[in-house]
């Protein structure tokens, strides 16, 4: 998508893999400085050794710290997992949390449109899905009222467990209010489910008067009994953020009030995949421990951060304006994350024409934009949709000359589309 890699993550990261980097005069001495300090941490000093299985101790500590900073609330490394992407954290506690067969199989809540990772967890490991769904006429807010249907009718063939929250969402781009949050906290614990909050999309906040409360802030701010007992995962990432490095896969869960018996038996089910990429481990430090005022590396680190973060701003609104100029295509403000998730009028015609196809109308459409232009998105079928609406969804990541134009391709695809199925 052309976006630059952050130097300071990229020169630690080449420095621990590449030692004889180190008496390079080029990079700045703080670069230095932390891959040392990292290397030290390292089995053997080097970045090709297993590190133990939660993750390297020095860098769970780094991540204690920034939580600390973050949320104003005690964090200890040992409540801290790092894994292969966030991904992998969150297949980890689905795992610990999936017991008991017929009525008595753990369900999970999850929201639609919903990132399909959660549904193929679920499916892999045998739990019940519990579909809760957003509404897309708020701004894709979350509603308490429907989880509490969602929860009834769970209740009816299995044992409702888990808790999933998107927040930013994806594939929505909503940000949850702070209000909401305590909401879905109170609702947790009267009905004593396990809180997953999934906040890779934290640094990625937009719009005007939104941002970003991590779950577990909130539920310190709200005291007990709330903050003593509501048992919680959050989930971060490199992936996301202005950080985008992805093929690295390296993240995070902490995990607060959980009983510790059930967290041995986290420490034990890490264990059995070994350890998570050490180069990963290396760059999600640079993450949470970045450049400080007056470090050689600062001024280029935040202009790099800030310009990734302001374009990404600045093509969410592009995306949004676009589409609502288009009849028939609606787009919800992006408030976060990086993706649309515009909703697309389709004639009956095209209805009929993807049935005879045996493909979801959305799909049909999506594979006929795909051939014609080029231009691939995701149909919302593979999200979840309320029934009879149709949706794609669309990276806001393009450079912005490239986005502008595919936006106006997609748009004039889709009026002619319209007009050739009606």
């Amino acid at each position: 998508m052309g976006q630059k890699p952050i130097t300071f993550l990229r020169q630690v990261t080449a420095l621990c893999l590449c030692p004889e980097l180190l008496d390079e005069p080029s990079i700045p001495q703080d670069a230095k400085g932390r891959a040392r300090r990292l290397l030290a941490a390292c089995a053997g000093q080097s970045a090709g050794a297993y590190s133990a299985s939660p993750g390297i101790e020095l860098v769970r500590q780094d991540v204690a710290r920034f939580l600390q900073r973050r949320d104003g609330v005690p964090a200890k490394p040992q409540d801290i997992f790092l894994s292969t992407g966030a991904s992998d954290a969150i297949v980890s506690i689905l795992k610990l949390l999936v017991s008991g067969e017929g009525g008595s199989r753990t369900g999970v809540l999850i929201p639609i449109p919903q990132y399909p990772l959660y549904s193929a967890a679920i499916a892999e490991l045998s739990a019940v899905q519990l579909n809760y769904y957003l509404d897309e006429e708020h701004c894709w807010a979350l509603d308490v009222a429907e989880l509490r249907r969602a929860l009834a009718e769970g209740r009816q063939h299995c044992c409702p467990r888990v808790l999933c929250i998107i927040n930013p969402g994806n594939p929505t781009g909503q940000v949850q209010s702070r209000q909401c949050i305590e909401d879905v906290i109170k609702f947790a614990f009267e009905e004593k489910l396990f809180l997953m909050a999934d906040e890779v999309y934290q640094d990625n906040i937009y719009a005007e008067g939104s941002a970003f409360h991590s779950f577990k802030k909130v539920l310190f701010e709200m005291g007990p009994p709330y903050s003593e007992v509501v048992e919680l995962a959050s989930f971060h990432s490199v992936s996301k953020g202005f950080m985008g490095e992805c093929g690295f896969r390296s993240g995070y869960v902490e995990v607060v009030n959980m009983d510790p018996d059930v967290q041995q038996q986290l420490a034990k089910l890490v264990s059995v995949r070994l350890c998570p990429p050490v180069p990963g481990q290396i760059l999600l430090d640079t993450v949470v421990d970045p450049p400080q005022p007056g470090d050689p590396s600062y001024e280029l680190f935040i202009a790099e951060k800030k310009a990734v973060l302001s374009a990404l701003a600045h093509k969410a609104r592009l995306t949004q304006e676009i589409f609502n100029q288009v009849p028939g295509i609606r787009c919800n403000p992006v408030q976060g994350a990086m993706y649309s998730f515009p909703r697309i009028e389709l004639p009956p015609r095209a209805l009929d024409a993807a049935k005879a196809q045996g493909q979801a109308p959305d799909m049909f459409f999506c594979m006929k934009l795909l051939e014609e232009t080029g231009i691939c998105v995701v149909p919302g079928s593979g999200f979840g949709q309320r029934e009879g609406t149709f949706h794609f969804r669309m990276t806001i990541l393009p450079p912005t000359e490239k986005l502008q134009v595919l936006l106006e391709k997609l748009s004039s695809f889709y009026t002619k589309f319209v007009k050739e199925y009606s």
